[in-house]
């Protein structure tokens, strides 16, 4: 539930700013409405933006037009540029009473129009009128809200689950998914990327290599090395992956989508299944790619020994350029530290 929301829920008394540069005026509002609500006053526009960013912020606002300095039409621009108070209905009590500055108002965001002189039945009409669906508005707000989390999150656990049945039939093992991912989100902050989708991003990393589902287990679970036959079968990993992930109808899908069908891109265009290179190839992919190969070159499989940092490293600055991204090797050295860090804490068991 949205702060304003519990705030209207928890007060008996609603907050109303009126702004007016004529005390009298202030006065007769203060009179009309101080059963009804918690007034605040502001002889100016300056003062009444600043009260509107103050906690709690008011539930409404009463506006009066012809002022000096900043006129009622500009507070109200203000208002609803700023995200913190875009919302609170803006009531403008006003002598001008031309169609024309009626039509302004409501263009910049203002829900009513009261005239002076002020009627006070019709003053707390309107003010009680305007509380109530704003308080409605609100409490709406907060139940799509609720209702879009608890979609969000079993949109993520069901992800999650799939991620888990990938892995049961790899024989790449859970620390493997927490390593690559946890390096890839390094990646991420270290190259400045968005904060509020790095959480979407780590699990979409840990779901790269989710089109093993569709490998049948004499390919995938095979302790050799592949043939010419069954490398062709496993190659198609990466697109299996991304038909899973469906059609793109989120960030989070389409961040999956990206990461299994181009972790296996490369930077020089030789990698699969597209063959794409250079900046043709996602971020996400190229991220993921480098995270993907260095666990998997010092981890131990049935197939190889576990390769000393040094080594994977040494393979890794020789592969700038031609499979990975050079900026994103430059970003892996940066933060090589922390990902030894991390390689230790998620050490397999």
């Amino acid at each position: 539930m949205s702060s304003a929301t519990e705030s209207l829920g928890a007060r008996r008394k609603a907050i109303v700013l009126a702004v007016d540069d004529s005390a009298n005026n202030l006065r007769l509002i203060r009179g009309i409405l101080s059963r009804e609500c918690d007034l605040q006053v502001a002889l100016n526009g300056a003062r009444a933006l600043e009260l509107a960013t103050m906690n709690p912020v008011p539930d409404l606002i009463l506006l009066d037009v012809m002022m000096p300095d900043m006129s009622g039409h500009e507070v109200c621009k203000r208002l609803k540029q700023d995200p913190r108070t875009s919302k609170i209905p803006v009531l403008f009590v006003t002598a001008l009473g031309e169609a024309g500055d009626e039509a302004k108002g409501f263009a910049l965001g203002a829900v009513d129009y009261i005239a002076k002189p002020i009627n006070s039945d019709l003053l707390r009409a309107r003010v009680r009128a305007h509380l109530r669906l704003h308080s409605r508005e609100l409490a709406l707000e907060s139940m799509v809200q609720e209702r879009t989390h608890d979609l969000i999150t079993a949109h993520r656990n069901a992800l999650l689950q799939l991620g888990r049945a990938a892995e049961f039939k790899d024989n790449e093992t859970g620390m493997h998914i927490e390593r690559m991912s946890s390096y890839s989100v390094l990646l991420w902050r270290h190259l400045a990327l968005p904060e509020d989708v790095v959480e979407d991003f780590r699990l979409a990393a840990g779901m790269h290599d989710l089109g093993k589902i569709g490998i049948p287990d004499y390919v995938l679970l095979k302790p050799g090395k592949l043939d010419a036959e069954e490398w062709a079968i496993m190659a198609r990993h990466p697109e299996i992956g991304a038909k899973i992930a469906g059609k793109a109808s989120s960030e989070l899908l389409r961040m999956v989508q990206q990461v299994a069908l181009t972790h296996h891109e490369k930077w020089n265009g030789k990698g699969y299944p597209h063959g794409l290179n250079g900046e043709d190839i996602p971020l996400i992919g190229r991220i993921a790619a480098i995270a993907d190969v260095f666990d998997a070159l010092t981890s131990e499989r049935p197939y190889k020994e576990a390769w000393e940092v040094e080594r994977a490293m040494a393979l890794i600055r020789q592969e700038r350029g031609e499979h990975f991204d050079p900026a994103v090797v430059d970003a892996f050295l940066a933060v090589l530290p922390d990902v030894l860090l991390l390689k230790e804490r998620f050490a397999e068991r």
